[in-house]
């Protein structure tokens, strides 16, 4: 006759079990374990000894407020001989020793994660939290190759590229997935989300699915739909919050959504919401990385194109449809089995609010190589990701009497897509991942796959190039400098143009602001094959009025030939290099000592600088809290 165990306490033994799951950096005073790996605990029975084939223990895995074995969201098991890793099992793992039981316990590689309770026969239950586990080969997460799992999992420390795609600036940012609180906020996150709230029991069932949980922090990340993260703001006026600028890690904002009862942070960007999503992937075992797409483009109709206008004075007029200067988003590696078979491997997903999907603000998860191969019709939102990297860029003058002509331009969207490298801080260049080479045989089918035929046929007006942009080298915030505008007569005959150059401000997500600087040559005489290199000054006095925050100008260089007729327009965006911040280490850096370091900036305007702050973050450094310290001013040189 069979024994029912009778238990009286149960050691969870988190400090082994954390280490060997690789959660231990959240600490060891609970237990947090990985779907799919076995996991031992110690069991002291109240009276009486384990008998082979003779003592019975039946246990209940059990997670959201309405577990189910139809939702999968409750599992029922017994003793077996051995462990089975393909699902809820558990044997005792050796022999046992009087009142003590050494009992081995696997959960599902395709288990529900959230927050657990175990019941162990009728006395006893245990609490733990589980997370997806990118090291079982059965999970949906699994990514074999432990470099990159140290950095796409274990690293708290990251690199997003921001600025122009001829001037990539690297900036650091503090994920700290690990530290103290951040998991029990990543929790939370799914919990508010309005799926759950509708109907909990059928969301913890989701959650077992990684492409379900991406489409859910998609969602949650902003807060346009729910109770989600942050507020965006792109308005170059932050009153009443942060900007977006001012944060070095994901750390803060996540504690202060908690902390304020999910009311959304004020503010974020595209960056932001990227890096915090990828905080929260992490922290919840899908491997993530964040992408900077240069020249991205937001296509609001899903057409494909983007319509830009100039006006008679060439000067660029702002339109719904955009190219930003960059746009971040992130990928995360799961299988898709919901495909047909080729697209396993990085998801792309965007919880930047733009556009809506199954009316609500979120993107993705898409395969990358859906994009690369123009497979539009996959799950999720294709379409408007191929169009980020992808989308033909057509430009119209508008005259005054209101009718527009064509306009030929060179403009090129979706470059030097970067993330960074593993295991370094260098820029890893992921286009090749979304794109095949331009004007290759493979991107032709692609495109025609995507029915792009405008991009192929727009390909061929590029190839007749009158008009460039040169900048110079030397584009340092606070002096003084020339840009100029190239054009060249590609023809056999004399021709006289009419030249326009004109520059603004303009944020990184394409919003212009004000004039910056303007020339108008109405005659630019040249013989076959001349060139000529035309000068514009931008001066500090003027730029330093319009510029954001972004410190970014868009020059716009327009060709009018008089006696064709025909009008052919340069674009380039120039972004001003701040000056560096220098960290000096102080002595002789020893393990477990304190450690000394300057931080020194010098004001390269001609103008005094005021109330500044120095900011200071790292993970496993100042516990994800921002130290700061505030300057009344800073002179000029």
């Amino acid at each position: 006759m069979a024994q029912v165990l009778d238990i009286d306490r149960c050691d969870l033994e988190c400090d082994i079990n954390n280490t060997d799951h690789r959660t231990d950096l959240n600490g060891v005073d609970r237990l947090i374990l990985r779907r799919g790996q076995p996991f031992s605990i110690s069991l002291y029975l109240r009276s009486g000894s384990f008998q082979p084939g003779v003592s019975k223990l039946d246990l209940t895995a059990e997670t959201g407020p309405q577990p189910s074995e139809q939702y999968g969201t409750r599992a029922v098991f017994g003793l077996s001989d051995s462990i089975d890793t393909s699902c809820w099992s558990a044997a005792v793992s050796s022999s046992p020793c009087g009142d003590t039981v050494a009992l081995c316990i696997c959960s599902a590689p395709d288990a529900p994660i959230g927050r657990y309770t175990l019941t162990l026969g009728p006395s006893a239950r245990i609490e733990f939290i589980l997370l997806f586990n990118p090291w079982c080969a059965g999970d949906a997460v699994y990514l074999d190759d432990e470099t990159s799992l140290e950095e796409y999992i274990m690293s708290q420390d990251g690199i997003i590229f921001r600025g122009d795609h001829n001037y990539t600036v690297p900036s650091p940012w503090n994920f700290g997935q690990f530290e103290s609180g951040i998991l029990d906020v990543c929790l939370r996150i799914l919990d508010m989300n309005p799926k759950y709230q509708r109907n909990p029991g059928k969301d913890c069932s989701g959650r077992r699915n990684p492409i379900y949980v991406s489409r859910v922090l998609s969602a949650m990340i902003n807060c346009n739909d729910d109770k989600g993260v942050l507020l965006g703001n792109w308005k170059n006026d932050y009153e009443g919050g942060v900007s977006p600028l001012s944060w070095r890690g994901s750390v803060e904002i996540l504690r202060n959504w908690d902390a304020q009862s999910c009311e959304p942070v004020r503010y974020g960007q595209c960056w932001v919401f990227a890096a915090v999503a990828c905080t929260v992937s992490r922290a919840l075992g899908i491997p993530c990385r964040v992408i900077t797409n240069y020249l991205s483009a937001h296509d609001t109709n899903n057409n494909l194109v983007i319509e830009r206008f100039v006006n008679e004075k060439g000067e660029l007029m702002q339109s719904r449809d955009m190219v930003w200067n960059y746009h971040c988003w992130v990928e995360s590696w799961m299988t898709r089995p919901d495909l047909k078979p080729g697209f396993n491997g990085w998801q792309a997903s965007d919880p930047t609010p733009q556009e809506k999907s199954d009316g609500v603000y979120c993107c993705g998860p898409v395969p990358v190589k859906a994009i690369k191969e123009g497979e539009l019709t996959f799950n999720y939102d294709a379409v408007f990701v191929f169009a980020e990297v992808n989308a033909d860029v057509l430009t119209f003058k508008k005259e005054k009497d209101g009718s527009t002509s064509r306009v030929t331009t060179t403009s090129l969207v979706g470059q030097k897509i970067s993330t960074k490298s593993v295991g370094s801080d260098a820029r890893e260049d992921v286009t090749h991942l979304y794109k095949y080479p331009e004007g290759s045989d493979e991107e032709r089918k692609a495109f025609k796959k995507a029915n792009h035929q405008n991009k192929l046929h727009h390909q061929q007006l590029n190839q007749d190039q009158l008009i460039t942009i040169k900048v110079s080298e030397d584009m340092r915030k606070g002096c003084d400098f020339d840009v100029f505008a190239v054009v060249t007569n590609n023809t056999h005959s004399d021709k006289k143009y009419r030249l326009l150059l004109s520059a603004c401000a303009v944020s990184y997500n394409g919003n212009l602001g004000g004039n910056c600087g303007y020339k108008d040559l109405l005659n630019v005489e040249l013989s076959p094959g001349e060139g000529r290199k035309v000068p514009l000054r931008l001066n500090y006095s003027k730029y330093s009025e319009q510029l954001t925050s972004d410190n970014a100008i868009r020059l716009a260089a327009m060709l009018w030939d008089y006696s064709s007729g025909k009008t052919t327009l340069a674009v380039r965006n120039i972004v001003l290099e701040d000056p560096q911040i220098k960290v000096t280490i102080l002595g002789e850096p020893k393990v477990k000592r304190k450690l000394a370091a300057e931080i020194t900036l010098k004001n390269p305007l001609p103008e005094s600088l005021e109330n500044c702050c120095f900011s200071i973050e790292g993970s496993n450094l100042t516990g994800g809290n921002i130290i700061s310290e505030r300057y009344e001013g800073l002179n000029r040189p």
